[in-house]
């Protein structure tokens, strides 16, 4: 089982599958939803995501059909999700435990934050791969 949380505890889930391999995302939405250079993402099927406190979820539509799901108390992003998908995107800063998953790849490279440089071999995309 894997756990995680946002920085308020007001939000927890488990997850009771595995989690897919990690994905390092350099757009700009999710520069500015994170307040940070990139968000590292992975899928995980909704069979194995339980949430709880999900009444102090907010969401907004960051691109047509995604919706960013995030505590309306602290701010945590906790995960993403598209229409008509069996899968979330979760954002691996909400995880309390390691959620043994392989790094896969940089993905939106052509919106890289110019002041960040990359300093490892993972394959590097300059959009969605």
């Amino acid at each position: 089982m894997i756990t995680g949380s946002c920085l308020c505890g007001n939000v927890k889930y488990t997850i009771s599958g595995t989690v897919g391999k990690i994905v390092h995302c350099h757009c700009n939405t999710c520069q500015k939803a994170h307040g940070s250079a990139f968000s590292s993402v992975a899928a995980v099927e909704d069979k194995y995501f339980d949430i709880s406190g999900t009444e102090h979820l907010k969401s907004f539509e960051s691109s047509k059909g995604k919706k960013r799901y995030f505590c309306a108390n602290c701010g945590t992003q906790i995960y993403a999700k598209r229409e008509n998908t069996e899968h979330l995107i979760l954002r691996l800063g909400s995880l309390d435990d390691d959620p043994r998953a392989e790094e896969k790849s940089h993905i939106w490279l052509s919106q890289k934050a110019s002041w960040y440089r990359i300093n490892n071999n993972l394959p590097e995309h300059q959009e969605f791969e």
